[in-house]
């Protein structure tokens, strides 16, 4: 049996659902021993960047601890033993915890984020980069087996031997929110429906997006091919985007959607739009809304980075990164009926290889070289 161990929050953070999913896709028994934080990615970070706000964080997860101690001494008297525990996302203490309860059982830690990299990609610096990277090393020391989303991740471990890349995937409610690969309204009747959603971080490239949007639509609605985009989300540089996008015709500002809105709310438009960042963070990721986009039956415009090329190229439509008139020129293009047609075959194929199950397969393959099996 594994047990997924933590205060992740699938809700918000659907990873480490995903990997749950997929080990059950691969028949593995798992049982979850979770009690979420309750704090968002957003939320987390400003703590980081506001120390005075950490006694906080302190005091809710050692209210969740003592849950998650409870817990497992009730599971290990019913069950057991587990032959592994995985860590969920941002499991940077729990994995502590997780090594601290259980010293000889396999460990398994998601390091989707690397605490010192993320804040410094939100403008970080100093000593708090460097009290990152130390607890960084830290849940790296207590895991047995690393899993990251790209190669260029697995290569920052001071030991990628241990790492294992398993790509983020898209929960099945993002499947089910577009069941038919060819569905919704034919491609060239009505506006091109584009939509963004996200915390509007570097990363992300959100005044990236905005320019090209800027430029893109009043040339669509000059041809008589309108574009319209809706923006979900709020956060660093989202006042930045929304006044480069100020009076341009078209857009629709939405500053919340809720998580399990958010899926069909996807599913409505004909392109959902990646990242288009040149940051260092931003040529080493391929982001949650790639895999949530293509599952949603949406055709993707994404950065053409490494990984995201070496991951999904062939089903996605890509973009130099920073080149707002790349991007722009790229929208326009797909206001073309046959040109939106035929990149909603290539991302439709692609559906599949998003799945849970699809994506956990080299972490079902590292769990039965350890001999966790089903």
């Amino acid at each position: 049996m594994i047990v997924a161990f933590g205060t992740y929050d699938a809700a918000r953070h659907p990873r480490a659902g995903i990997l749950v999913a997929g080990l059950r896709a691969h028949r593995h028994t798992v049982a979850e021993l979770n009690h979420p934080l309750g704090f968002s990615t957003a939320e987390r970070v400003r703590m980081l960047r506001q120390p005075w706000r950490l006694p906080l964080l302190l005091l809710r997860l050692l209210a969740c601890w003592a849950l998650l101690v409870r817990d497992d001494v009730a599971h290990r008297r019913a069950h057991g033993a587990p032959d592994a525990l995985l860590v969920g996302y941002l499991g940077h203490f729990d994995v502590v915890l997780a090594r601290l309860l259980h010293p000889r059982t396999t460990v398994v830690l998601d390091h989707l984020v690397f605490a010192a990299d993320t804040a410094t990609d939100r403008g970080a610096a100093g000593l708090r980069v460097t009290l990152l990277r130390g607890l960084d090393r830290l849940a790296l020391a207590c895991a047995d087996v690393v899993v990251l989303d790209t190669d260029e991740h697995r290569a920052m471990l001071p030991d990628p031997s241990r790492g294992v890349v398993v790509p983020v995937g898209a929960p099945d409610a993002w499947f089910r929110a577009h069941p038919v690969p060819d569905g919704g309204t034919p491609a060239g009747q009505g506006p091109l429906r584009v939509v963004f959603y996200g915390l509007f971080t570097p990363l992300q490239g959100a005044t990236v997006m905005a320019e090209a949007l800027a430029d893109a639509l009043p040339r669509a609605a000059a041809t008589g091919r309108p574009i319209e985009a809706t923006l979900v989300g709020h956060g660093q540089d989202y006042a930045a985007a929304r006044a480069v996008l100020d009076g341009v015709a078209g857009v629709r500002w939405l500053d919340w959607v809720e998580p399990e809105a958010l899926p069909a709310l996807v599913a409505g438009h004909d392109v959902c739009l990646g990242i288009f960042s040149d940051t260092p963070k931003g040529l080493r990721v391929v982001p949650n809304k790639v895999f949530q986009g293509l599952a949603a039956g949406c055709v993707v415009v994404t950065s053409d980075t490494a990984p995201q090329r070496r991951q999904l190229g062939e089903h996605l439509e890509l973009v130099p990164p920073a080149d707002p008139a790349a991007l722009a020129d790229r929208l326009l293009a797909l206001t073309d009926r046959d040109r939106l047609a035929a990149a909603r075959a290539r991302a439709a194929a692609a559906r599949d290889a998003v799945r849970p199950g699809a994506v956990v397969g080299p972490l079902d393959a590292a769990l039965t070289a350890r001999g966790v099996r089903p």
